[in-house]
């Protein structure tokens, strides 16, 4: 199992729009093949931040994912509103 946490900063404009797309795109996320579930979650002090943490049955399905067109399109559409770039991690639980 493999846990993926991903630290989005958007521009204050965007964050509306970042919401209810998530809502959208939740479903197909965790309908990818080895996707167990993903949840977004906002920063109680800076609500311009975000972090989505997903779970995948492993690296390869990560990988598949990140190289999909859904991958692809949400990221065209998503990184254009960032303040900063994207910070990622893949972790193992031990």
């Amino acid at each position: 199992m493999l846990t993926r946490v991903v630290k989005m900063h958007f521009n204050q404009m965007y964050i509306a729009d970042f919401k209810q797309s998530f809502v959208l795109l939740k479903p197909q996320i965790e309908a990818f093949k080895g996707c167990t579930e993903v949840n977004l979650f906002q920063d109680k002090a800076n609500p311009a931040i975000f972090f989505t943490i997903s779970k995948w049955e492993n690296e390869e399905h990560l990988e598949n994912y990140r190289h999909s067109a859904l991958f692809k399109e949400t990221w065209a559409v998503v990184k254009p509103n960032f303040v900063q770039r994207a910070e990622a991690w893949s972790l193992s639980l031990l």
